[in-house]
């Protein structure tokens, strides 16, 4: 099984500027991170005129494009409800991962690293300290139950995601 480490914040807190950071770093560390994002939007990685998207649109169920460089399976799912992240861990390559982040899903039962923002619009009574928070980066000093990581040291959040790491294997 793929350690799996969710980010997770209100809206527009920040979380994809946070990896934009975090992976690159975790890179340098010699850590294969996956990814998985949710999204509350109607999302389509593929383009209208595209052969794939024509193919797709015209009823395939699954469609797999492939290239030297990539390739991106996309399903259809219009009768699911709610994601299920299990199933979809489940489609990662395990042999070339050795960790998968997810941003969102806050509301699973994974391990998470809470984003806290000073200015987030929100009260600190209202973030949700449940017993899956590893620990809270944070732009500000907090005293809270959990370790406070800084917002602005990658390399302080990267060392605690490796003793993480180190921690569940």
């Amino acid at each position: 099984m793929i350690p799996l480490l969710a980010i997770a914040a209100w809206s527009g807190t920040g979380k994809t500027t946070l990896l934009k950071k975090l992976i690159p770093a975790l890179c340098a560390h010699g850590i294969r991170p996956g990814l998985i994002k949710h999204t509350h939007h109607d999302m389509d990685v593929d383009k209208p005129g595209k052969d794939s998207y024509e193919l797709r649109k015209a009823g395939a169920a699954q469609t797999l494009v492939a290239s030297s460089q990539r390739w991106a399976l996309m399903t259809e799912t219009p009768d699911d409800s709610e994601l299920d992240l299990a199933y979809l861990v489940s489609r990662m390559d395990a042999l070339t991962l050795d960790v998968v982040l997810v941003e969102g899903f806050k509301h699973e039962a994974v391990a998470k690293l809470l984003l806290w923002r000073q200015n987030c619009g929100h009260s600190l009574q209202e973030l949700i300290l449940d017993e899956h928070v590893i620990a809270v980066v944070s732009d500000e000093s907090l005293e809270i139950n959990v370790p406070v990581l800084d917002l602005n040291n990658i390399e302080q959040i990267v060392d605690f995601i490796l003793r993480w790491l180190r921690s569940t294997g």
